[in-house]
């Protein structure tokens, strides 16, 4: 199937979904709903109908802090609007990624390990369902769906077309930027870095890079961040993982409104190749041993290849983890940090470096860079919530109107007429 969508509709209403969504199953062709189109595996394009929710694009805030976010958002506009009234989200730093795949993945940000992910502030979505009937699912109502919503939910159970978030106040951090020379130990650095982020206390966070970038010699390595502690603690912070070395370049700067560092921090991808990329990943429960990484950066650091090369470390842990992980669809609540390989999309060396890592990692993979070469995607990306995630779809899209590659399919039904849409009433009856 081609990844180009042949037809685009843009759609301004609920009514505009369910329109749309009985349209297609008229005409038997596949349905994708697209809020900023940043799926990696192209899932937003497809050879039938996609649904433009860029329309959708309202957000109000009430009195209590709690914000309606139409699908169709991008991050940017909903961290302008936020901060208008001081409020924010923990999320992520792209501001032309939509808050609907976001939030539907999970939602990793410079706020995580002290707030959370983006799903877990969420405490309400109205979705479209693939008979084209409205619900609203929270903790009580639909709960089954609304718990798939928060980590499994981009495009395989409905067309969400708002979401209302409990939002946090929006703080004052300050933006932290480490630098290394050329000839640093890195994997002594690496080391030391998996040793400290992940337990780090929760208003700092600390993610770091290790990259080839074209036209320099050898591997670069940099970290960035942000705390909300004080510049002095944060300082005192960051000595238990720099030590008393004087190798690194250490700059912290005074408090700024955190949407303000997040837009500095968008831009950190630079000296990667802008377009087209290519991205594996992998989250990681245990450190990854000396050997495994000098593996790596030998391998990175090989010149066969004209573009860049570059190794994330995106610390987990805090608050992330203080969730279980059948609380929400979202299961990798035991992990300590994720590693991305990020280069040009013609580059062997990311298949080559994401094999010798997997040697060490868990085998779990954060649902928003989906793979497409994974052997198991399912358990990759869903971890043990794999069966209750299949009930959750038999009963709300039980004939895969939602659908595709790497989905998840519905469980198997016992003789019971296997009905297209179950009622409401059926739906709410389910033991959950």
């Amino acid at each position: 199937m081609s990844l180009i969508g042949e037809v685009v509709v843009p759609c301004f209403s609920e009514g505009d979904i369910s329109r749309e969504i009985a349209v297609a199953r008229a005409d038997g062709v596949r349905l994708r709903p697209r809020g900023g189109g940043h799926c990696f595996a192209g899932r937003s394009s497809t050879a039938g109908v996609v649904l433009d929710l860029r329309g959708m694009d309202e957000i109000r805030v009430d009195h209590s802090g709690t914000a309606t976010i139409g699908a169709g958002c991008l991050l940017g506009r909903v961290y302008g609007e936020l901060r208008a009234v001081g409020r924010t989200l923990p999320a992520g730093c792209g501001a032309t990624v939509g808050i609907a795949g976001l939030t539907l993945g999970g939602g990793i940000g410079l706020l995580g390990r002290l707030h959370g992910l983006t799903c877990d502030r969420l405490v309400s979505a109205r979705v479209v369902l693939a008979d084209g009937e409205v619900v609203e699912c929270d903790e009580h109502r639909e709960p089954d769906l609304f718990w798939a919503l928060r980590g499994a939910g981009g495009g395989q159970f409905g067309v969400v077309s708002s979401f209302r978030f409990a939002t946090v106040p929006d703080p004052l951090v300050s933006r932290i930027e480490i630098t290394w020379p050329a000839d640093e130990d890195l994997i002594t650095l690496l080391t030391s870095w998996q040793a400290w982020a992940p337990d780090a206390p929760d208003g700092i966070t600390v993610d770091l890079a290790v990259e080839r970038v074209p036209g320099h010699n050898g591997l670069q390595a940099r970290a960035f961040g942000a705390s909300t502690l004080s510049v002095a603690e944060t300082v005192t912070v960051l000595q238990d993982f720099l030590g008393t070395g004087a190798s690194a370049r250490l700059r912290v700067e005074d408090p700024e409104p955190y949407s303000t560092v997040k837009e500095i921090h968008a831009d950190e991808r630079r000296g990667m190749p802008l377009d087209p990329i290519r991205l594996r990943s992998e989250f990681f429960e245990h450190s990854i041993d000396e050997q495994t990484l000098g593996d790596l950066l030998s391998l990175t650091a090989e010149s066969r290849h004209a573009h860049g090369r570059r190794l994330a470390f995106t610390a987990m842990g805090g608050a992330y983890n203080r969730v279980a992980p059948g609380a929400t669809a979202f299961a990798h609540r035991r992990t300590r940090f994720l590693l991305e390989h990020v280069g040009a999309p013609d580059d062997p060396w990311i298949d080559d470096s994401w094999r010798l890592a997997h040697t060490a990692g868990s085998g779990r993979v954060y649902p928003n860079f989906p793979d497409p070469l994974l052997e198991n995607p399912l358990a990759a990306y869903h971890g043990d919530n794999v069966a209750r995630l299949s009930e959750v779809k038999r009963r709300y899209d039980p004939h895969r109107f939602f659908d595709f590659a790497q989905a998840i399919p519905p469980a198997t039904l016992a003789g019971d007429g296997q009905r297209d849409h179950p009622s409401s009433h059926d739906r709410k009856e389910t033991p959950s």
